[in-house]
């Protein structure tokens, strides 16, 4: 389990992974060509965390956009922070979104309620 920083493009969000810390904050726009590809870094870290890791860990997720195919690998990664919260450990998810984006806000209560996680939602100005 690594440490990991992705700087953000156009197309890609900011990815901030610390193991150490027990933080995992993705922040901006999301539509890469291959949201597998790009999510899987994150998806196997967590995993790892699950088994390796301290007793908690608090995720941030602060998006703009995200197109489908990021929806699905979003989908993955919060099975994967379930496992953590499965595993007795403290888990904090931080939805962040736009006032007035009433779209991203829903998003992150769809994906609490699909997953039966609880999901801090903080309103945030503008990005």
């Amino acid at each position: 389990m690594e440490k990991f920083f992705i700087e953000p493009t156009r197309v890609t969000p900011l990815v901030n992974f610390d193991p150490e810390e027990g933080i995992l904050e993705v922040k901006g726009r999301s539509s890469p060509e291959n949201s597998i590809l790009f999510y899987q870094k994150i998806i196997d870290n967590l995993d790892e965390f699950v088994n390796d890791g301290g007793d908690e860990f608090t995720a941030n997720f602060s998006f703009e956009y995200f197109n489908t195919s990021s929806s699905k690998c979003l989908f993955d990664v919060f099975k994967k922070l379930s496992k953590i919260s499965d595993a007795g450990k403290e888990l904090i998810i931080n939805w962040y979104y736009e006032e007035d984006d009433e779209d991203m806000m829903e998003a992150g209560e769809d994906y609490a309620d699909l997953l039966d996680l609880d999901f801090n939602f903080l309103e945030i100005e503008e990005f």
